[in-house]
């Protein structure tokens, strides 16, 4: 289980803490979700999740064990928001060796069946492919490191209703397996999948029950209905 004990980001430069004393828990093999709008905190906490920034204060265990700025690192992988703007490699292949030039066949094939792109030629240009393909080979970069929590920043950004529902689809598949962190500001078709839920505004994290958070969207949505044919 991940956790994390009044996690907080306060840079010098800003008048207010990015994060104010985060309390999460994570269990093993669940898909938490955190829902917040745009400058609530939730990509910055991913990042610090993801060892690509040093929180202010607070702790971070992995199960009984304290963790580092470093082992986070390790611990975590993080699919940025829009990663295909992030491939580096020309072919698939390259883009699944870059950093791992020891990798196996087997390993790779491994990890590309793991999200559904098994049947794709390793000579294809990640830039060829469909926006929700994209989303899937950003995927397996980060299972090729096998980390124990994999962290999504709006994986959902940009994609079409169909290619939503089949990343829906597939990250239902990979909870059975992995640990899945997700932040999203729309995350209505997110829910239905979601074990645990939290909501964040202005870097001040809570807990609320996935079937509430169902109910909110729910209620936002028939109001926001209501409210385009009002006259």
């Amino acid at each position: 289980m991940l956790y994390l004990r009044d996690l907080s980001y306060y840079p010098t430069a800003c008048p207010q803490p990015i994060l104010n004393a985060i309390n999460l828990d994570m269990p093993t093999q669940q898909l938490g979700l955190i829902v917040g709008p745009s400058g609530s905190g939730k990509s910055t906490l991913l990042e610090i999740l993801a060892g690509l920034a040093e929180p202010t204060s607070g702790s971070m265990f992995w199960r009984e064990q304290e963790l580092t700025f470093l082992h986070m690192q390790q611990l975590c992988g993080l699919v940025f928001q829009f990663p295909e703007r992030h491939f580096c490699g020309g072919t698939i292949l390259e883009e699944l060796r870059l950093g791992h030039p020891e990798l196996s066949s087997d390993r790779i094939r491994e990890a590309l069946t793991e999200v559904g792109l098994d049947r794709l030629s390793l000579q294809t240009s990640p830039h060829a492919l469909s926006g929700g393909q994209q989303r899937r080979l950003a995927l397996a970069v980060q299972l090729i490191r096998q980390p124990n929590v994999l962290l999504l920043d709006e994986p959902t950004a940009g994609l079409d209703w169909s290619m939503r529902r089949q990343l829906v689809k597939l990250l239902a598949k990979l909870k059975e397996h992995w640990t899945l962190l997700v932040v999203s500001h729309d995350a209505s078709e997110l829910l239905e999948i979601a074990d645990r839920c939290w909501q964040i505004s202005q870097g001040n994290l809570k807990e609320v029950a996935p079937a509430d958070l169902r109910q909110q969207f729910t209620e936002t949505a028939v109001a926001s209905g209501l409210s385009s044919i009002a006259p």
